[in-house]
């Protein structure tokens, strides 16, 4: 038995041609879940594990590149620390070569010293001492000690007081009886003096 027209709902469309009931499509009606539920519905439970999953990949790259970060500062730190200890010991090290080399010269330098003040440094013999002197001063052994000087413990010794003089006011070398020598901060050998002191109330 066929539907009339009239009795066909609005909206629906019907074949002209009437199949047999064995090849009729039954309709299914597909029973709404709780996933479909939640994905269907906009900021639902669904959403919210969805924007979990995507949040957390992000937080988790973020930590592990601060750590990573961490982790490059301290090696930097350490190289640094390493590279600063190595450059010490380099110093050190030349500075001990250049101590060996020129220690034993010293007594020469004194001898040289000894003949200028006595008038006998001229002539050959002046210009090979001062070109002795100038080499080992650009080798790194520096002559120190003069009249005038503040009397300093680390850098002096002192013979003996020579009583004082108004026009000081420290403790002050008037007489350098041996040169002092040094390579860079490290004393070879401390300049021997003679010094005055400040007059009494000054």
């Amino acid at each position: 038995m066929t539907e009339s027209p009239e009795s066909r709902e609005p909206g629906t469309e019907q074949s002209d041609v009437d199949l047999p009931p064995e090849f009729e499509i039954p309709e299914v009606e597909v029973p709404e879940t709780p996933e479909t539920a939640d994905q269907a519905v906009p900021g639902g439970e669904g959403a919210d594990a969805q924007g979990e999953e995507q949040l957390n990949p992000l937080s988790l790259a973020m930590a592990e590149a601060a750590e990573r970060t961490s982790d490059l500062q301290r090696l930097q730190a350490e190289f640094l620390n390493y590279k600063r200890r190595v450059d010490r010991d380099r110093e050190v090290i030349a500075q001990n070569a250049t101590i060996k080399a020129l220690a034993p010269i010293i007594e020469v330098l004194d001898a040289i010293d000894l003949a200028r003040e006595a008038g006998d440094v001229d002539g050959g013999f002046k210009s090979v001492a001062e070109k002795l002197e100038r080499a080992v001063s650009a080798s790194g052994m520096v002559r120190y000690g003069a009249p005038g000087e503040a009397f300093d413990p680390n850098l002096h010794e002192a013979l003996t007081h020579m009583g004082e003089d108004p026009e000081v006011t420290v403790t002050t070398v008037k007489v350098v009886a041996r040169a002092g020598y040094r390579v860079g901060e490290r004393i070879v050998r401390v300049a021997q003096v003679l010094v005055v002191d400040p007059a009494a109330g000054a």
